[in-house]
């Protein structure tokens, strides 16, 4: 029998506020958390805005001379990790740290510094690197320094999928808890791509809006999409086995069910024709979790208002729902919070168990003209109420990849 695996803290480190209630309030009220970028001089760039994050005070969250051998992906992840964590009420005092695993994900990783100190090395030479360089930048970091922070010493990797990373870093953490290799996981993704080189490399792939209003720019589904908006920031939850969390009288927002994993095989950024891969992936998750297609009550769409991505991901789910398709309630969040690109999953987790948990749907702001091939119930502009059971969350990314998730309202 499958160990039942549920989510017992949740951290969120966003452009919509810090932590879980402020960026469930702002979801519930559509709130744009997409601004004109300041981090960057974005005057040489087609695309201006940004869901930058203004507001972070590492030092609030990490010991100050640590703030300085972190890139600042890895002190997001700290932050969201502690934030979790204090959700939780997790006394560590009393966890048995090997049966405690870490898994972020993360799409670029420390980019921030790799940037910064190829620069040093071009202008002051090979001498000068800092001997910090590397565990700065690599993306397994994140998962390192929260490990040996929280003492968890069981199952630990990081999940490079692009887009997809945190999606697929909740599901691998949901399986090892289900198949009985840890009791509890700490998994979720961290981003902070809002770098020049970063920024530049994703206008030269054209996937970004250059919409200028940031309250206009990231518009899925809608007719006048024009690409994706770049997010940053870090979305941690803690999973644990039921029995464990009902043992310590934990606060259960909503139990994980089903995962799917696919890849397109298709394209390395382009999806395939038809959401082949994404149909696929969503049928395994449904399966995995013992449903079918009209169980599912809500889905949270990858949505990133590129032109590829909505077509698809709805002709995706109409092969999966088929006429129910038309009548399942679908959003696109990244409205709201930009596309975190490897944290997205992650962000989008939280929503749609919080979603369950507080029986509110939320919406996909700045849907305005609609598309005919993207034809389904996207939620258009405010949030509403429904007590649904079921729900499911897609992530998409370069490389073909392809992460479903399954949540259920908790029942015990």
């Amino acid at each position: 029998m499958k160990r039942r695996v549920v989510i017992t803290g949740i951290g969120a480190v966003t452009s919509l506020g810090m932590g879980a209630d402020n960026l469930w309030k702002s979801i519930k009220s559509g709130k744009c958390g997409i601004n004109v970028i300041e981090r960057i001089n974005v005057s040489a760039f087609p695309t201006k805005v940004g869901a930058e994050i203004k507001d972070f005070v590492p030092t609030d969250y990490i010991e100050k001379k640590e703030v300085k051998r972190m890139d600042r992906f890895t002190q997001f992840a700290m932050a969201a990790t502690q934030m979790a964590v204090d959700y939780s009420k997790l006394n560590l005092d009393k966890v048995n740290g090997e049966r405690m695993g870490v898994i972020i994900g993360s799409g670029v990783g420390g980019i921030e510094t790799m940037e910064n100190q190829h620069k040093v090395l071009l202008e002051r030479g090979p001498d000068r690197i800092s001997a910090l360089f590397v565990p700065m930048m690599i993306a397994n970091m994140a998962t390192g320094v929260i490990a040996i922070k929280y003492g968890a010493k069981g199952y630990n990797e990081c999940v490079v999928t692009a887009c997809a990373s945190s999606s697929n870093s909740i599901g691998e953490a949901f399986k090892i808890i289900q198949r009985n290799d840890a009791d509890i996981m700490i998994t979720g993704g961290a981003e902070a791509p809002i770098t020049e080189l970063s920024f530049a490399g994703f206008c030269a792939n054209k996937t970004m809006s250059k919409t200028e209003d940031p309250n206009n720019a990231c518009k899925p589904f809608d007719l006048n999409r024009d690409g994706f908006v770049m997010g940053e920031g870090a979305n941690v939850l803690i999973i644990e086995e039921l029995e464990h969390a009902l043992n310590r009288g934990a606060n259960i927002v909503a139990e994980i069910i089903g995962y799917g994993c696919t890849n397109d095989a298709f394209h390395i950024t382009a999806p395939a024709e038809g959401g082949d891969g994404g149909a696929r992936c969503m049928k395994i998750a449904i399966e995995d979790a013992g449903l079918t297609p009209c169980d599912i009550g809500y889905i949270n769409a990858h949505g990133t208002s590129t032109d590829l991505n909505d077509k698809n991901e709805t002709k995706a789910i109409k092969t999966v729902f088929k006429d129910y398709a038309y009548k399942l309630p679908i959003s696109s969040t990244k409205s709201m919070t930009g596309h975190l690109l490897g944290a997205a999953g992650a962000v989008e987790a939280i929503i749609t168990a919080l979603a369950l948990k507080e029986k509110f749907l939320p919406p996909t702001i700045n849907y305005k003209t609609p598309d005919p091939e993207c034809d389904l119930n996207y939620i258009p502009n405010e949030g509403i109420p429904a007590d649904i059971k079921y729900a499911l969350s897609n992530s998409f990314g370069f490389g073909g990849h392809n992460a479903t998730l399954v949540f259920k309202a908790f029942e015990e």
